[in-house]
């Protein structure tokens, strides 16, 4: 076991009452207890409905079988068979960065454990709050090569927030509220929990009501001053050019409307992250959009000459920074994050604050309120920094566009003035369409927002799209793709069929690896292996039992998208046929600074 201060368990949560509630006469007064020794199995399955789980997305093979048999006997967990391990991971993460709560996974040992790896590093480096429990061998079998055996916890290790083996079934109910609890707490992350077979198949009795976390390794503290918000406040006080740069970090710590309150008190313009969007509503007049490598134009330009610049829950990766030698080197830069790893660690700043953002950030308000008369003469100095950024935007647009040529622009302009804005989640895969996607975010909701930042896994945005429909069966749920990512998980069809998940699919189609053949070109100067063939998507859809449509000209897609988003029993697929190479622009060239944009106008 690992890690924080001793956490009683005295306590029944809602989660756990309506656990308690559910199984009635077989559990103890706490809700929480059986009566009768419990297998591994039950004990697992139990831990599970007390922490609230709802959904499992999971595969069965050899070692786990007993917790298959034993599942038939809770119907409050409803378990999502997928045809991938990787694609219940992407599941997982899409179920968990909507609801908030931790996204399960189930699956057996050996090639069940390593097919999620790709899924646990990618919630690992985009901060998503994953229990994935794996089977394997018989403890006595443990490290003599036994069938099907993977020593998951090594292979894991560097891209899990957490990783658990439980050798005794004594410590399994101990062993998952653990994992829920480093999870969800903190930065949120993954962590994995490896049962062998013989500790499922043990027996102990159960009383998760008593179960004790003794984590003194694991501190979630704070070492935000009293100082550091004067200091805040004194530097935004002298700012003539400030800029907010918001992460994802805003919408983990659920930090959102106190980010909208805090902008629109001191007046900021908002910059956001890939991760970041959805955290700073797009349609206000503060926020300038994307950030970034294939960010806005103008954004990126104000960052490059803030003399300000407030970094909020974002990491300062290179996709967002560029030359990190050459970041807002006009600014001073104050960076606000929960985990202290970030601080300093890519872009080095004046004023490094370390605590959770949502409670930096109200202290800072509270701070102001007594403050304000010192503040009117430096929001006043704001007026001729926003018409700078409004003549920055206007300078900036893209090449007309030709009324019988079908651009991936277009196309992704359309999706999102076609959704039903107040129940919509978009998902995207990775390359193009999701850097054009990112530039055209139109959702005012956190969370509405989905797609593989740190990791850039292609495939993730369908699987992720069925995870998400399943945690909102009633939303319009539509994942971007290329058609180079949704060949990775296109197999995830046949779930979303089974489970009458209506997800959308809209297939940028443009029969390249776009991305790969825009770098190739401009770094090459020729093509290698980016072409890239694809099936009859309308016949393959329909072969799942699902819906597709075929767009080949702009006058259909309006039509055809509000057809399809109609759809409610079923998965669609929409293969939109667009024009073939189209480059991503602007863009920064690897190297460069952000203020060093490559422009399709320039």
């Amino acid at each position: 076991m690992m890690m924080a201060s001793l956490i009683p368990a005295t306590q029944t949560t809602p989660a756990q009452a309506a656990a308690a509630s559910a199984f009635g006469s077989q559990w103890s007064h706490s809700g929480l207890a059986s009566t009768e020794p419990l297998s591994g199995a039950h004990i697992l399955l139990r831990s599970l409905i007390a922490e609230g789980t709802d959904s499992i997305f999971g595969y069965p093979g050899g070692v786990i079988l007993p917790i298959y048999e034993a599942l038939v006997d809770y119907p409050q967990l409803k378990h999502y068979l997928v045809r991938h391990e990787q694609g219940a991971c992407h599941m997982a993460e899409g179920y968990a960065r909507t609801t908030g709560k931790a996204g399960v996974v189930l699956v057996t040992s050996g090639p069940g454990a390593t097919n999620i790896v790709t899924g646990v590093a990618d919630a690992y480096y985009d901060s998503t709050p994953l229990v994935v429990i794996t089977g394997n061998v018989p403890t006595a079998f443990l490290g003599q090569d036994a069938f099907q055996e993977a020593d998951i916890l090594a292979i894991t290790r560097p891209c899990t927030k957490h990783n658990i083996i439980v050798r005794d079934v004594t410590k399994l109910a101990e062993a998952i509220k653990e994992a829920f609890h480093v999870a969800t707490t903190g930065r949120p992350g993954p962590v994995v929990v490896d049962i062998p077979k013989d500790i499922i198949n043990a027996k102990t009795p159960f009383d998760y009501g008593q179960v004790q976390l003794d984590l003194p390794g694991y501190q979630l503290s704070e070492s935000y001053t009293a100082e550091d918000i004067d200091s805040i406040l004194g530097l935004l006080s002298q700012a003539e050019r400030p800029v907010i740069l918001s992460g994802g970090g805003v919408i983990n710590s659920e930090a959102s409307e106190a980010l909208l309150a805090f902008a629109e008190r001191f007046q900021i313009p908002v910059g956001l992250s890939l991760m970041g969007l959805g955290g700073f509503p797009t349609s206000h007049s503060l926020c300038m959009g994307f950030t970034g490598m294939h960010g806005h134009y103008w954004a990126n330009i104000a960052i490059a000459k803030a003399d300000v610049l407030l970094v909020i829950g974002n990491r300062l990766n290179d996709r967002q920074t560029g030359n990190a030698e050459r970041f807002a080197k006009q600014a001073k830069i104050i960076h606000i994050d929960l985990d202290p790893v970030n601080l300093n660690k890519n872009v080095a700043s004046c004023l490094p604050v370390q605590g959770d953002i949502k409670g930096v950030l109200q202290a800072i308000m509270a701070k102001s309120d007594n403050a304000m008369h010192a503040q009117e003469e430096s929001l006043s100095k704001r007026a001729d920094w926003f018409k700078q950024i409004a003549f920055w935007r206007e300078r900036r647009t893209e090449t007309p566009r030709h009324p019988d040529l079908l651009s991936p622009q277009y196309a992704i302009e359309r999706i999102f003035a076609n959704l039903p804005k107040e129940n919509a989640f978009v998902t995207t895969e990775v390359g193009q369409h999701q850097m054009w996607s990112a530039q055209r975010y139109n959702l005012d909701r956190p969370r509405s927002w989905i797609t593989s930042g740190g990791l850039g896994t292609m495939g993730f945005g369908f699987p992720a799209a069925i995870g998400i429909q399943a945690a909102f069966p009633d939303a319009c749920v539509v994942d971007i793709a290329g058609d180079g990512s949704f060949q990775m998980t296109l197999q995830e069809m046949a779930t979303a069929k089974e489970y009458k998940l209506p997800v959308k699919v809209a297939i940028i189609n443009n029969s390249y690896l776009g991305m790969i053949r825009q770098w190739q070109g401009k770094m090459y100067g020729r093509e290698s292996e980016a072409e890239m063939f694809s099936p009859d998507y309308e016949l393959f859809a329909q072969s799942f039992g699902g819906v597709g449509f075929t767009v080949k000209h702009p006058s259909e897609l309006d039509a055809v998208l509000q057809k399809a988003f109609a759809i409610t029993d079923r998965p669609v697929i929409i293969d939109i046929r667009v024009v073939e190479k189209v480059d991503v622009y602007p863009w920064v060239p690897s190297g460069a600074s952000n203020d060093e944009m490559l422009t399709d106008n320039a």
